[in-house]
């Protein structure tokens, strides 16, 4: 056998080890990493004697495209899923099979009740582990006190709306910008016989149409006032005033008429039943998250209405702001090395074949969701948000704002937008809402 050959074979066998590393695993879909780009290349003699060695499932980890670069056995991967991971995790690290590699979060950071995960995570940020840092957006990379990076992003997420392309040509009208131009669109539709130009998920305030467009908007409010954000973050009482700007905000989006939430209040949750309420084909704009939107693919073809009159859509930021949308860049997936791993030569190894646009944006491509690179152009879904000005493109990482404050900010605008509260009286139970 060439020596090239067998170097290859060795690459193969020391990748395949990778995988049978101890993943732990929050309540989420498998993984997907198409290798393809690594093997296509390998001398066609090797790889079909391979292929009876190893073979890849794609209900196993999602992978797409090639069928033979994977072990068969789904054993040989040994990732372990639990339901309540986020009270969970800190015990099992402390445990005897703890993981090597571990789904993290950053709000979990500066809680003492996760504060085991952190500390179990390994530095990604040292040099010495040669992580392609660079190709990942710094501003959705967590900031610690300390300059440490205990978690790095393998998938972002950031609030927006889908807009079916096809409604926008046949009415001669253009995707908003401006938060005048939506608007002024959505009254363009109604005059047109449509009677939800604009719609979105509203039984819950987690997820709302409310959170969506309030809460970029919101961010943009506080981004560059750090004192703000430390009294929002201490649920000073007095910080509810920091909110009345995005409280009159979204008091004037339901007076001007964009929405209609007794519509929206029959879409049952906010993944599936958004996505096929949008496939219906009348509504011109739904809003969602990344996380939704990658879900649209598959669903498709469960939309009767879809399959019979299909049509092509995109996703947008929604223009809440006078000079334009907000960007709101978020992590969603992260992976943390546990630092005490008995295999942590092997498990920076394989954070290194991760770590890099090609590897990241192929597994966000595969499954739909936001690469957290600073490349978005090579998914025409998001291309949109890569055309963001980067002063309209902020994360609640970079600004500091935490969960505790987001809970509030949510309520706020939730209670404020359906009418059960006027906005004084929203500002003054600032720190008093509960989750």
């Amino acid at each position: 056998m060439p020596r090239k050959n067998i170097e290859k074979y060795q690459y193969y066998d020391k990748i395949k080890q990778y995988f049978t590393l101890n993943f732990f695993w929050a309540n989420c879909s498998e993984l997907g990493i198409a290798l393809s780009d690594d093997w296509e290349q390998w001398n066609t003699d090797y790889t079909a004697s391979l292929a009876d060695e190893v073979h890849i499932d794609s209900k196993i980890l999602g992978f797409s495209q090639t069928d033979h670069y994977f072990p068969r056995d789904r054993s040989d991967l040994l990732n372990t899923k639990v339901d309540d991971y986020n009270n969970m995790i800190g015990t099992v690290l402390d445990g005897n099979d703890a993981p090597d590699i571990y789904v993290n979060y950053s709000w979990m950071y500066g809680r003492d009740q996760y504060k085991s995960s952190i500390d179990h995570a390994e530095n990604l940020a040292d040099p010495a582990l040669s992580l392609d840092l660079g190709c990942i957006r710094d501003n959705i990379l967590l900031k610690t006190e300390d300059g440490t990076l205990p978690m790095v992003p393998v998938f972002s997420n950031t609030y927006g709306m889908l807009v079916n392309k096809n409604l926008f040509e046949k009415e001669g009208l253009k995707v908003p910008t401006t938060y005048q131009e939506l608007v002024d669109v959505c009254k363009a539709f109604q005059d047109k016989g449509y009677a939800n130009p604009l719609m979105g998920f509203s039984q819950k305030e987690t997820t709302s149409i409310l959170t969506l467009t309030a809460y970029p908007y919101f961010c943009s409010t506080v981004a560059k006032d750090e004192e703000a954000v430390k009294k929002l973050n201490s649920l000073d009482a007095s910080a509810g005033e920091y909110m009345r700007p995005t409280l009159e905000k979204i008091s004037q989006f339901m007076k001007d008429g964009c929405v209609d939430l007794g519509a929206c209040g029959k879409i049952e949750n906010n993944y599936e039943a958004v996505i096929l309420r949008f496939f219906e084909g009348d509504v011109p704009m739904m809003t969602c998250s990344g996380d939704t939107l990658s879900g649209t693919k598959k669903r498709e073809s469960r939309s009767e209405a879809f399959i019979a009159n299909p049509f092509t859509y995109t996703f947008v930021p929604v223009p809440m702001a006078d000079e334009g949308a907000v960007f709101l860049d978020m992590s969603n997936l992260q992976f943390s090395v546990n630092k005490k791993s008995a295999n942590l030569d092997m498990a920076n190894e394989f954070m290194r074949f991760l770590v890099s646009s090609t590897k990241l944006n192929e597994m966000a491509k595969n499954k739909g969701l936001m690469s957290p690179t600073k490349d978005l152009s090579f998914n025409s879904m998001y291309a949109a948000f890569g055309e963001v000005p980067e002063s309209r493109i902020l994360s609640p990482e970079e600004i500091g704002l935490t969960d505790d404050a987001v809970i509030q900010l949510r309520q706020a605008v939730y209670n404020v937008g359906t009418g059960k509260m006027t906005i004084d009286e929203a500002v003054a139970a600032y720190g008093i809402f509960t989750q």
